[in-house]
């Protein structure tokens, strides 16, 4: 997977009312920052394992990359870390839509739609 783009970046903002609801939230959940760090890392290991499973029956979306990457990355003049990784990637739709909704969970989705397709796939006995 490819590690940067040409994407010009671009700053989305919360509505007033969930920004607060966010604020309470994260103040409440993860009252130790490691927690927080630790469901990224845990969403990038997501993304991997969807690559990976999508990958069975598309090979074309590895692009030639199986060296599975979690990485942590600190910047001590920005004063950041970043967490990335190499699975499966999110649109921009995608982020919009994941991250403007509280409690929604991409994972959860994609475990309902593979336990719909087996269910599906069952013959009646």
């Amino acid at each position: 997977m490819s590690e940067t783009t040409d994407t010009p970046v671009e700053t989305m903002e919360f509505k007033s009312e969930l920004r607060q609801i966010l604020h309470l939230i994260t103040h409440s959940l993860y009252s130790h920052k490691e927690v927080f760090l630790r469901e990224l890392i845990s969403n990038a290991s997501d993304a991997i394992n969807k690559i990976r499973f999508n990958s069975i029956n598309n090979e074309d979306l590895l692009e030639g990359d199986k060296d599975w990457k979690i990485r942590l990355t600190a910047d001590k003049e920005k004063n950041t870390l970043t967490v990335s990784d190499n699975g499966v990637g999110m649109s921009r739709e995608t982020i919009i839509d994941q991250l403007g909704t509280i409690a929604k969970s991409g994972t959860m989705e994609f475990l309902e739609t593979l336990k719909n397709a087996e269910d599906a796939s069952r013959p009646d006995l």
